[in-house]
């Protein structure tokens, strides 16, 4: 067989790639996520009776700032690591600049408290079960992540894996505001930041196994 009849051979029956492939399984994944977790949280734990009022504070946009900016980092992070060959880039500093802000926000809040009161301000009265919390709304959008990765190129994959776990969790965040009766600070610093890293790390360790082309 000639050279140019195996490539026709090879050609044959070959369907375009689609170029907005990656655009369109990752909304997909996003919105299954964010779906799935909003129906958990509401049907399992319930939406706050005084969510109209808190939100008209700051504080509260303060809290929903923290998950929303760790979940466009994630996805900017997801997308990119989702092609063969490409770096996490810039996303990994808007991921670190929001966990930094927190954390420095929450030490000031801290410093400034009495000696006695700073422990329950790290604890809050919910510290038992928001780590798990999260991490049940978060399994909705790993699932769906994985989906979304699974049909593209990740070459990473670890790094593939853990960022779309951290876009799971952070979804999962999100919702979990609706519900979260803590308003403080220190609280967000400790076990917001655990509940997401929890489908971080399962993502981390479920992308070698799953991820595999």
């Amino acid at each position: 067989m000639k050279t140019d009849d195996f490539i026709s051979l090879l050609a044959t029956s070959v369907s375009p790639v689609d170029r907005h492939a990656l655009t369109k399984r990752f909304s997909i994944a996003v919105l299954v996520g964010a779906a799935g977790a909003t129906l958990i949280m509401a049907m399992v734990l319930g939406i706050r009776r005084d969510l109209a009022e808190v939100a008209a504070t700051p504080i509260f946009w303060a809290k929903i700032a923290l998950p929303l900016c760790l979940m466009i980092g994630s996805l900017w992070m997801s997308t990119r690591l989702a092609r063969p060959g490409v770096r996490a880039g810039g996303s990994g500093w808007l991921i670190a600049a929001p966990v930094a802000a927190v954390c420095l926000a929450g030490a000031y809040v801290l410093m400034a408290a009495p000696d006695d009161a700073r422990l329950a301000l790290v604890l809050g009265k919910t510290w038992r079960v928001c780590p798990f919390n999260i991490a049940m709304l978060s399994v909705p959008g790993l699932i769906a992540v994985f989906w979304a990765l699974k049909g593209l190129a990740p070459t990473r994959l670890a790094a593939s894996g853990a960022a779309g776990g951290l876009l799971a969790g952070s979804t999962a965040t999100l919702a979990y505001c609706l519900h979260c009766p803590e308003m403080g600070i220190p609280f967000w610093g400790a076990w917001y930041l655990l509940g997401m890293l929890v489908p971080t790390v399962i993502g981390a360790l479920l992308g070698p196994r799953l991820l595999r082309w």
